[in-house]
């Protein structure tokens, strides 16, 4: 197990564990993959997109993942690095390559991803010794994903952070479900439900908190994962907005409704944003109004992580979002 008194001297806004990869993006829109006739090369995996945008919200960001030794993992790492993300935990495997993300773009709701992570990716290999518990515990806010929790050695490396960390304060589970990933989904629940005894604030849409507690009305499941110990919980709910809830307060906050152009990576630009605004300790109501103009702005992108947005961003077309609301 690795420890470094350097991550504890010097210790993360924000550490993540999660998918890394390469996204590749159509440059057309509207046209099946047979017939795109060029791409976009991005940084991409759920965890390194939320470390890049906490980065870009002027965070002091790290991602704990795995990359091959191939050309796509060189330009994960250095590309974490460029945009502001310490790479320092990322391993290099040497039996797995870098996965590679390939999707189409049919605005305004339509796109469908193709995953390359067969028989399995790096970051699905890290190891419980590959673990640098002093970071995991000195972090300001540890993020998870639930993906993480598909297949071992990742899921015991997870259990090994968390144990380390003791169910501190801003310890984050994104439900994150993607069923490619697992082989049932009564496997996936069975693993969430573990997983939530750990953490203190758990985040994702109705169908991803249907496989964590069996609940899809926002407030049943919010209530649920409290139940377990949650301090809160926070479920989107699509064109309805999201919903955060603890045991003292239910905020909704409405979408902002923008010219999707990709509508993937806005989760992990609110994800990045929902870790601004907590290790601000701003009001609810703010951060997740912050949460949803980060999401948007990236919707409205063609790319993820390179699209994430600026805090001046961010506030500008939240704070005309709630500038409107009141004038309506």
């Amino acid at each position: 197990m690795t420890t470094s008194a350097d991550a504890t001297t010097t210790a993360f806004d924000v550490l993540a564990i999660g998918r890394s990869g390469v996204d590749i993006y159509p440059l057309q829109t509207g046209v099946g993959l047979e017939n795109v006739e060029s791409f976009g090369k991005f940084l991409g995996g759920s965890a390194a997109n939320v470390t890049v945008a906490a980065a870009r919200l002027g965070r002091k960001s790290a991602l704990i993942s795995g990359v091959g030794n191939d050309p796509f993992g060189r330009y994960v790492a250095g590309e974490l690095a460029r945009l502001g993300v310490d790479n320092r935990f990322v391993v290099t495997d040497s039996q797995y390559a870098t996965p590679v993300t390939f999707c189409e773009i049919f605005p305004p709701d339509d796109f469908p991803l193709y995953f390359y992570r067969k028989p399995s990716a790096p970051d699905l290999q890290i190891r419980p010794e590959d673990i640098d518990v002093d970071a995991v515990r000195s972090a300001r806010l540890y993020w998870s994903t639930v993906t993480g929790l598909s297949e071992e050695p990742s899921r015991s490396a997870h259990f090994t952070a968390w144990e380390a960390r003791g169910r501190a304060p801003l310890t984050v589970l994104d439900l994150d479900y993607r069923p490619m990933f697992w082989e049932t989904t009564a496997a996936a629940t069975e693993q969430v439900q573990k997983a939530l005894q750990h953490v203190t604030v758990a985040v994702g849409n109705k169908e991803e908190c249907e496989v964590a507690v069996g609940e899809t009305d926002p407030h049943k499941a919010a209530d649920a994962l409290l139940d377990l110990g949650v301090e809160l919980a926070i479920v989107k709910m699509g064109p309805k907005g999201v919903m955060g809830k603890t045991k003292n307060e239910t905020v909704t906050v409405p979408p902002n409704f923008v010219d999707v152009v990709n509508g993937l990576g806005a989760g992990d630009s609110f994800g990045g944003s929902l870790c601004n605004g907590l290790l601000a300790e701003w009001p609810l109501e703010k951060i997740l109004r912050y949460g949803n103009a980060a999401g948007a702005i990236v919707a409205s992108r063609l790319e993820c992580s390179t699209a994430m947005p600026t805090a001046t961003e961010v506030a500008e077309l939240a704070d005309t979002a709630a500038t409107e609301s009141v004038n309506v």
